[in-house]
Order: structure tokens, then sequence, then C-alpha cells
């Protein structure tokens, strides 16, 4: 059994995950406002649960838990539930901003407003952010970027692409309407968004696609600013910078390079008004979800068509996931302390630590590194940081955000934002701050940050189908195992192995090694690309990294599995399909295969097992079942 429905025993050799899921498939329905349901849709609708009916006590005036932060969340949530409150505000905390943008009269001017422009968070043709260097990450460098695109990915400005056909009409009709309810005319919004679009399109030949920047070393690319700044004639960068940061760094990162060798040629005179009105569109777009209802379901057409997603969240869950991004770890110590505690934090790191003692043994026997490279793997294992539940403290940053009652919700989160923004170029000079988690405890996922060669498991995660009690060890390796070994490996993959275990780009291979690693990678592509799914296929390239995590998860996991008192192989494998079981609308699959580093939750269920050979023997796998890979094509990697 799994999750209460029966695998059908006949189909495990043929189709694993539809044999584990099958059933569940058949009677799961999505809900409207979702675009899936199932695996781990279910923990967030279950968290989602459990935390409004917490909040619903929360306003209903039991006490405050014992932090100031919690009562600010709790202030903003009640505004965001406001929505009469929305309704007479209207349009009005918006215009400023519209009129501010609407004000502008050449790039002289937008010169004189740029760092007023990035510290409040209006759209810009360059984004300037202050992350780790790359090559020094004790240290901060600054990062100089191109905007996002309207359509998701820049395949889709291919001539005659299906999904941008479909995509850019409801676009357009839904940026003219919020426009309308913002008083503009039809006439003057019909421009307005013609114009946004032939800016947007002409960026969209000089960024990266979502392929491109799976590769994620090639995002390293160091520029003297000075040389940046000559690249448009227009925008005063350094000038802008130097307000941001107060200093002007000899040397800037560029994550898109060509972006800025087209720079020039976007931003002119001539080019001033597309500029103008593709600002326009996105802080119209940026600042739907905190006025009128009207705006919210209005606002949320075009996201819902890229999902499929039928319609709208209601009106409190829209408030709730509003307050609670905004309050994020705030939201996530709460939640963590309250439903994980510290003695399951202690459990589960005990978990990890046995993991990683199972990969440093898989290290030290592997057979195709040679011994210099291997000793430096095992180092970086070793040096490997883990974070597991929650911070032990809320980021000090949540003390400054402050709710005034008498503002509107537009007017708090702006103002929110703009403390947020000062805040992160406030980094700038200082040294970078390892303790800090880039997830809240309540968000059903996992990462390995290979800048500070780190994994971190969130409290939400933890549970079952993934880890629980009442399940076997070896359902609980094919859970909660494969995903802590996943993360593990990711300090392997085609990104992870260029950093080191400072987390520095530092080449610690043998070129042996490495030449043998970009092969067995190209072999962990060959097996996914061209796969056929949602009436498309899967980009091998775009999910290889995700693909030899999960290769390397899988294979841990199933040796902690083998080495514990009890072993059921059978539960290990079932449960392993068990957790990624996931029914989408076809819209919301197409658009993962397009801009998702992961392959379909079916395909990863399937395709990996094959490389096991222990799933062979336990399913009693032959040469005529649909399951069956010939040893000699079997991707093994770690």
């Amino acid at each position: 059994m799994a999750s209460g429905f029966p695998v059908d025993t006949d189909r495990l050799t043929d189709d694993l995950y539809e044999a584990v899921n099958g059933k569940w498939a058949e009677q799961a329905t999505i809900p409207g406002d979702h675009s899936s349901t199932g695996g781990f849709m279910d923990l967030v609708d279950n968290i989602e649960h459990t935390l409004m009916a917490d909040f619903d006590d929360l306003l209903a005036g039991k006490p405050t838990p014992g932090n100031a932060e919690m009562g600010e969340f709790k202030k903003l949530y009640t505004l965001a539930l406001n929505f009469d409150q929305r309704e007479e505000n209207g349009v009005a905390p918006l215009k400023p901003y519209l009129e501010k943008i609407e004000g502008l009269r050449d790039f002289a001017d937008l010169n004189a407003h740029l760092t007023e422009w990035f510290l409040t968070g209006l759209s810009t043709p360059v984004t300037i952010s202050v992350d780790p260097d790359m090559k020094d990450t004790d240290h901060y460098a600054l990062y100089l970027d191109a905007p996002s695109l309207i359509l998701p990915d820049k395949t889709y400005y291919a001539k005659d692409n299906p999904a941008a056909k479909q995509l850019l009409p409801i676009f357009t009709t839904t940026a003219e309407k919020l426009l309308q309810l913002c008083g503009y005319s039809a006439d003057r919004a019909q421009t307005i968004v013609a114009q946004a679009k032939a800016f947007d399109a002409q960026i969209a030949p000089h960024v990266k696609s979502a392929e491109e920047s799976a590769d994620y070393v090639k995002m390293y690319n160091p520029f003297p600013l000075a040389d940046v700044d000559a690249k448009t004639t227009q925008l005063d960068l350094t000038g802008a910078i130097k307000g941001l940061i107060h200093d002007a760094p000899a040397q800037v990162i560029l994550p898109q390079p060509t972006y800025f060798d087209a720079l020039d040629s976007l931003l002119t005179p001539d080019n001033f008004e597309n500029l103008k009105s593709w600002m326009l569109v996105n802080t119209v777009f940026d600042g739907t979800g905190a006025l009128t209802e009207e705006f919210r379901q209005v606002g949320g057409t075009y996201r819902r068509a890229l999902s499929g997603q039928k319609e709208a969240r209601s009106q409190k869950k829209a408030a709730y996931y509003l307050a609670t991004g905004t309050f994020g770890q705030v939201v996530g110590d709460y939640y963590g302390r309250k439903y994980f505690g510290e003695k399951a934090k202690a459990d589960v790191r005990d978990m990890v630590l046995k993991m990683t003692a199972v990969y440093q043994r898989r290290l030290k026997t592997n057979t195709w590194l040679s011994a210099a490279t291997r000793e430096k793997a095992i180092v970086k294992l070793q040096k490997l940081t883990i974070k597991v539940g929650y911070p032990d403290e809320i980021d000090p940053l949540y003390q400054q955000f402050k709710i005034d009652d008498h503002a509107s919700l537009f007017e708090n989160l702006q103002h929110i934002s703009e403390i947020a923004i000062k805040h992160h170029f406030s980094r700038w000079g200082q040294p970078v701050d390892r303790k800090r988690w880039d997830m809240s405890a309540n968000t059903v996922n996992a990462y390995y940050s290979p800048d500070n060669n780190e994994i971190v498991f969130p409290a939400a995660i933890l549970q079952k189908p993934f880890y629980s009690l009442d399940q076997s060890s070896s359902a609980n390796y094919g859970g909660i195992g494969a995903v802590i070994a996943h993360e593990i490996s990711h300090a392997f993959d085609n990104n992870g192995s260029q950093f080191d275990e400072f987390g520095n780009i530092n080449n610690w291979w043998t070129d042996t090694d490495l030449a043998h690693f970009k092969d067995l990678a190209q072999a962990m592509i060959d097996e996914f690309d061209g796969i056929d799914f949602a009436g498309q296929k899967v980009n091998g390239k775009l999910t290889v990294s995700e693909n030899i995590a999960d290769a390397g998860g899988l294979s841990c996991a199933l040796e902690a599995a083998k080495s514990a008192s009890e072993i059921d192989l059978k539960a290990f494998f079932i449960n392993w399909a068990n957790v990624w079981r996931m029914k989408a609308t076809t819209e919301y699959m197409q658009l993962l295969l397009s801009i998702d580093v992961h392959a379909p939750a079916k395909l990863r269920a399937n395709v990996q097992v094959k490389n096991l050979d222990d799933f062979y023997t336990t399913f009693d796998v032959k040469p005529t079942d649909k399951m069956y890979l010939a040893p000699d094509k079997r991707v093994k990697i770690w």
C-alpha cells in the first residue's frame, strides 16, 4: 500500500510510477486554484490549512507568540484580508508610481532618478544585486543583469512558437484591462501595451534561455565597471551604483554579457517611449495583488493561463500567501518551533550525518576517480554545512518591518520592500553571512548552495510520505533519505563539482577524471533527452544537474536502506515512486518542460530506478519488461 491507494503489482515491471500512483491519479482532482496536485503540493496544502487555522485564532485575539515580528505579521494579514478597505483605496496607492514614470522626459531625467528607482524597486532595463563573489565567497560582488521577459523563456520568442501565439494575446488583453483600471483610455492602454511588447521583444534575443542559464558557472563573467558603463551612452551606471552602495567597485559580474553588448542599441532616444511603456506595464502588474479584488482577478489572468490554473485563489488564501510571503522567516520560525521542534531537528540532523557517512564510503570505494580527485571530493563532503528545520534565530531584518494601520496595504508592502532593498545593498563591504537561509521553514523543498557548500532541509519537507515513524526504514530511505542524498549529490553534479569545499569556483579535478565525469554527464543527458512528455520533449541539457543529483541520491539512499537492520527494498522503491506522484494541467507540464531544471515527476520516478541493478532483482524485471534497460545503457555516476 502507498498512502491508502493499492499498488498494481502486475504493472511494477512495466511502469513503476503508474503501478504505484495509477489508482490515486484516477481519483485525484486538481483544485480550481491549482495547476497541480499530489506529492509536494499535498504537503503545501496541508501546511496552508494548518497555518490558516492557527492564524484565524491569532486574528480572533488569542495571544501572539512571543516575538514582536509575529505581532507585525498579524497586522499585515489583517490589512490584506480587509478587501473593503482595498476597494475604498482603489488605485490611488499605485498612482504616484505611474506618475513618476509618466513624468520622465528622457534618459537624462531617468539618470537623475536612477538610484531612487533601484531603491524603490521600480522596473529598470538593468538589474543590480549584491551577492557572494563566486570565486571569493567570503566577500560580496556586484552583479549586473538583464530584466525578466514577458514570456517564460527566450525560446518562446522563436518564430511560430505555438505557445507564444496563445499566451501573448492573453498578456495583451490582461495588461490593457489593468491599465484601463488605472484610468487610461482604451486607446492609450493599447498603445502602451504595444510599446511595452516591442521593447520586450528587443530584449529577448540578447538574454539566455533556461537551458543556457542552467550552466551555473557561466554566470560568472567579471568585467571592469568602467567598461560596462561605456557600453551604454544613455545610463550612468557608475553614478547609480555609487548611490546604492556608496562605492564604485573596479569590477562587476555580468551573468548575461551579451545583453550589455546590445544595451546601447536598446536604449536609444527613439526607443525611450517603448521603455517607459514597458516600465508602466511592469509596475501595474507588480501592484495588482495589493489593490482591489478586480485588480487581483484581472492581474492573475496571464499567470493562470501560463499554468492552466482555472480560477484565482480565494481572497482569504491570497491574503494568507501575501502576508506569509512578506514575513517568510517569521512564519517559518513559528511553524518550525510548533510543529517540528528541537528534538526532530536533532533527529533529522543525525539522519543527514548518516547519509553523508554513506556518501563518504561510496566516494572512498569509487572505481573511476583517481586518488587525488577522490581525496578532494571527500574533503568537500566533510566541509559540507548542514542546516535542518529552521534557523536558530529570525533574521534581524524582520525587526525593521513595522505596519502602519492607517496606511493602505499597498503602501505598507512598498515600505517593507524598500527596507528590504536598502538592507540588500547594505551588504556591500560586509563579510558574507553564511548563517542566512534562502528558504523559510514552512517551505516544502530543500536545496544545496554551491557558494556556501551547504545543504538545507526546511521543516516542512520532513514529514510523510518523505519521512514518518509509521513507515519502515526502507520506505523512509526511499523518501527523505533519497532527498537528503540528492542534495548532497548536488555538490558533485555538473555545476556543483566546479566549486571547492569553501564554495569557490575552483577546479579540483585531474584532467582525466574531469573528462570521464563529462562523459558520464553526457550519458545522463542522453538518457533523458528527447523523451516524449505532455506533447513535447524533455530537454536533457536543461535537466542534467537535477538528474545527476537524483541518480546519486537514489543510489546512496539504496545503500543506506540495505545496511539497516530491517530491509524491504520493495517498500524503498515504492515510496520513491510515491513521493513523485503528481497530476497537473497540460499547460503547467509544458511550462515546466520549457523552464524547469527538474525532469517531469513521472520520469524522475521511472528512469532513475532503471539504472540500479537492485531494482531488477527486487521486482524480477526481465528484458521483455518495459522497465528493463540493458546493463550497458545504465548510467552510474555516484
